[in-house]
């Protein structure tokens, strides 16, 4: 009778139909929440619940086999702040209750009791006894937000969630798929952001070739979300044989480094999705440490990263490097760390480290402090390989040339194998075309063997020019790589066909909304808008990130450092609109759309944040708008520079529509026009290419 009650205990089985359903309805309720905008919000929101519901249900499982075993367990969270307590009763705490119980420094719990908000308690656990789980906890909510305004909405989306049973392992993995599909939807958001995640067949190749080991140390110190360190996972996890054998797969085998709060939330949430009970993720900036302090307990067997490409990292950071090969740039700075990172010949292995890491053309060719750096790669570390991949491995989001460097620790380099990916005849890769693991499988083989075919060859470094250029075309391929020139075009016509079909849409659209908009009414900035002058103050702290604006990327890294009174430098939180006063009349305003753009801005700077009912975006797109300019050159002051602080800016009059849900159509509009002009940027470089092509063509006869 026993196991027949404990039968009928069990949850039911969630098929992955099932689930991709409750996933889908759970995004179309947040979408009638005015207090997210898109998926840059929607995804992190899924992800938070989702997490605190899944560590529930390990924590519960694992309580069980506690009793069992006669040990005693101390969740993480304790109540009233467990899943169980607030969120697993379906009549449990809502509406306007369940938003404060969140958000709120102090608020009443679902039993009644007076204590801190979830959020407030989360953030402030500490792990004890060696225990991770807590920081981890902490350092993951430190990140966040929980922008959703409606608690009857944000109740319904709960419910659905607490559907899922993550103590199922079939669930589990099947959540696992979707949630890889969301990581993808992130990957595609952030986009338009700068951030680019590596395609997971190049991921996997990356994790063939360096063939982690059970026993060994694996790193990304620039994780993202973790794409790198799951895989690595799964090929670890295939090699465990015994209970001791997944204690040191589950302690001392992965570890990363992630400094933007989002990605570091979302990392976890993979990991831990993929069977990593306790992540070992390091929440900071991976450089901030000085390179000559990396020492033999430090370093690892194995690294894999995709480093950030065409970063600036300030001057503090920059310092931690050799005086000869200081740069702004965070690849060249990554790639040193990477090197400094891995374990030497006789450390514990016998031929030491090796990585396969992800870098832009610009590393093997350019010269200055690139050159001495790859100087140092070739001498002290063996460069065994370079697979070069073709050409809009990233599109649409960035056309840059993109390599895989091999090395490991049993250097000098003496030759190396060039790999060059080819793609099928007439194949222009885009973001509905990505690069198939197939298409780099085949070199897994040429890579081991070192054998050289149509598409690999190997270089002495002998016969290397004194400035070390790596940038070495196939000398068995006498052309370009391009497909022919018809090709490409006819890959432009069907991606112009398609961009026309969109349009088209978006044009019914715009004619939709047109009346809407005029339907409103015009009211001053300042009866819309609040200035946010929050100092830092005591709270300061030299990890906090400085942001700047610039009249074509908004919110950015600044070109100065912090002063030397940062506590008067002004915090920019998630909604906030920035601005530079001084240049304001040009364009230098952006909006914090995301926790990566939050941090801390010049007090020269005028910080302001909308009311209720106004969507931040809206107001942006007005600013950058021709009215907007022309209200703003009306009301600056200066008669040698312009100036425009939120006194005059609240002068401005802006027509603002009735109904909240026509801001956020024009906001979505203006979003979709944006993607649009990305994927003309993506055309325009398929059309520099069809010139190379026919060139090649043309000229072809000269080497006949």
């Amino acid at each position: 009778m026993a196991k027949k009650q404990a039968k009928a205990e069990q949850p039911a089985q969630t098929t992955a139909q099932q689930l991709g359903s409750l996933i889908k309805s759970a995004r179309d309720i947040m979408r009638k929440d005015r207090g997210l905008n898109g998926d840059i919000d929607r995804l992190p929101m899924l992800t938070w619940i989702m997490f605190l519901k899944f560590l529930d249900d390990l924590e519960q499982v694992e309580e069980v086999e506690a009793k069992l075993a006669g040990k005693r367990y101390r969740t993480a969270i304790e109540p009233p702040y467990r899943w169980r307590d607030w969120a697993a009763k379906k009549d449990g705490i809502t509406g306007d209750e369940l938003i404060k119980f969140i958000n709120n420094d102090e608020a009443v719990g679902p039993g009644g009791k007076k204590g801190p908000g979830l959020f407030a308690y989360l953030r402030e656990l500490l792990g004890q006894n060696g225990d991770g789980r807590r920081d981890v906890i902490a350092n993951v909510f430190r990140g966040i937000q929980n922008r959703m305004i409606s608690g009857y909405l944000l109740r319904d989306v709960v419910n659905l969630i607490d559907s899922i049973h993550f103590n199922a392992a079939e669930e589990i993995h099947t959540l696992g798929h979707l949630y890889e599909s969301m990581l993808r939807e992130m990957r595609d958001t952030a986009g338009d952001s700068g951030e680019f995640y590596t395609p997971r067949p190049v991921v996997r190749f990356m994790v063939e070739v360096t063939d982690p080991r059970l026993g060994e140390v694996v790193l990304d110190p620039a994780c993202g979300t973790g794409g790198f360190l799951s895989e690595s996972y799964g090929h670890l996890e295939k090699q465990c044989k015994t209970v001791a054998d997944m204690k040191v797969l589950q302690d001392k085998s992965i570890f990363g480094g992630e400094a933007k709060p989002l990605p570091y939330m979302l990392a976890q949430m993979n990991l831990l999705l993929h069977g990593l009970k306790s992540p070992q993720i390091t929440y900071g900036n991976s450089l901030a440490g000085k390179l000559t302090e990396i020492g033999k307990r430090d370093r690892v067997d194995v690294i894999l990263t995709n480093p950030p490409f065409g970063g600036e990292e300030e001057a503090g950071i920059r310092t931690n490097f050799p005086a000869d090969k200081q740069t702004s740039e965070t690849a060249l700075l990554f790639l040193q760390l990477i090197m400094r990172k891995l374990r030497r010949a006789g450390e514990g292995s016998e031929k030491g480290g090796r990585a396969g890491v992800v870098v832009p053309n610009a590393v093997l060719s350019a010269g200055g402090v690139t050159s001495r750096i790859r100087h140092d790669l070739l001498t002290d570390y063996n460069l065994h390989t370079i697979v070069r991949l073709p050409h809009n491995v990233f599109a649409p989001y960035t056309d840059l040339a993109t390599n895989l460097l091999f090395f490991d620790s049993t250097g000098p380099t003496t030759s190396i194998l060039f790999c060059e990916v080819p793609l099928p005849s007439g194949m222009t890769l885009s973001k509905t075309k990505p690069l198939e693991y197939d298409q780099l499988q085949p070199f897994l083989k040429v890579i081991r063997s070192r054998k050289e075919t149509q598409h690999s060859w190997c270089v002495n470094v002998s016969a290397l020019s004194s400035d070390l250029d790596l940038d070495i075309r196939n000398p068995r391929i006498s052309v370009s790589a391009l497909p022919p020139a018809t090709t490409l075009v006819k890959t432009l016509r069907d991606d112009a066909e398609q961009i026309q079909h969109d349009l088209r849409r978006l044009h019914h659209r715009l004619e939709s909304i047109q009346d809407k908009l005029q339907g409103g009414c015009l009211v001053s900035i300042g009866s819309v808008t609040h200035e946010r002058d929050e100092r830092v103050g005591a709270k300061y702290s030299p990890v906090m990130r400085l942001v700047g604006v610039t009249n074509s990327g908004g919110i950015s890294p600044p070109k100065t450092k912090i002063g030397k009174a940062p506590d008067k430098y002004k915090i920019v939180a998630v909604g906030d609109l920035v601005y530079n006063p001084m240049r304001i009349n040009i364009g230098s305003v952006g909006i914090a759309l995301t926790e990566d753009q939050t941090g801390i801005t010049s007090p020269d700077y005028v910080v302001f944040a909308c009311n209720e009912g106004l969507l931040p975006e809206y107001v942006y797109h007005f600013l950058k708008s021709e009215w907007g300019r022309h209200a703003i050159k009306r009301k600056t002051r200066g008669s040698v520079r312009f100036r425009l602080y939120y006194d005059r800016l609240a002068e401005i009059e802006i027509p603002v529509p009735k109904s909240h849900k026509v801001q956020q159509e024009f906001v979505e509009l203006c979003r979709e026009l944006g993607s649009i002009e990305a994927r003309f940027c993506s055309a325009q470089g398929i059309a520099k290419d069809s010139i190379a092509s026919l060139c090649t063509e043309a000229f072809n006869l000269i080497e006949g």
